[in-house]
């Protein structure tokens, strides 16, 4: 881990996708069958989530406990088939499973629990101020 913070975790969490899914995920190799050249596309989901805390310490090191995890969905959607000039994209139909909608959700779930947190936090603050200025 690069820095033992929660921006290390995130940017640590993000690399280690980078490293998962590239370009030749979305565009796969071609394929060859025949006169046919086959070019599979596959659509990539993915979500990740990280977080930490820094915590209080006598000695001077910093405390800071952490962690971050991430899903990744490829699925293959159509086929790009190419015949000298003729080309043409045959589809995959299919439906999509829970797991996928779930995955699929995983951002907006992170982003409503961050705003909740965040107003809770900030509600906690303005309290604690008031009563400090009431004192």
């Amino acid at each position: 881990m690069k820095e033992k913070n929660v921006a290390g975790v995130l940017e640590t969490t993000i690399s280690k996708i980078k490293e998962l899914v590239d370009v030749s995920t979305v565009i796969g190799e071609p394929i060859t069958a025949g006169a046919n050249t086959i070019i599979p596309i596959s659509t990539v989901k993915y979500g990740f989530a990280s977080g930490g805390s820094d915590f209080p310490s006598k000695n001077s090191q910093d405390l800071f406990g952490g962690g971050g995890g991430a899903g990744i969905t490829i699925k293959p959607i159509a086929f790009l088939v190419i015949n000298g000039n003729d080309v043409t994209v045959k589809p995959i139909v299919t439906a999509d499973s829970p797991a996928d909608n779930a995955i699929a959700m995983i951002p907006e779930v992170i982003n409503k629990l961050t705003t909740t947190v965040e107003k809770f936090i900030d509600k906690k603050d303005k309290k604690a101020d008031t009563t400090a200025k009431a004192e």
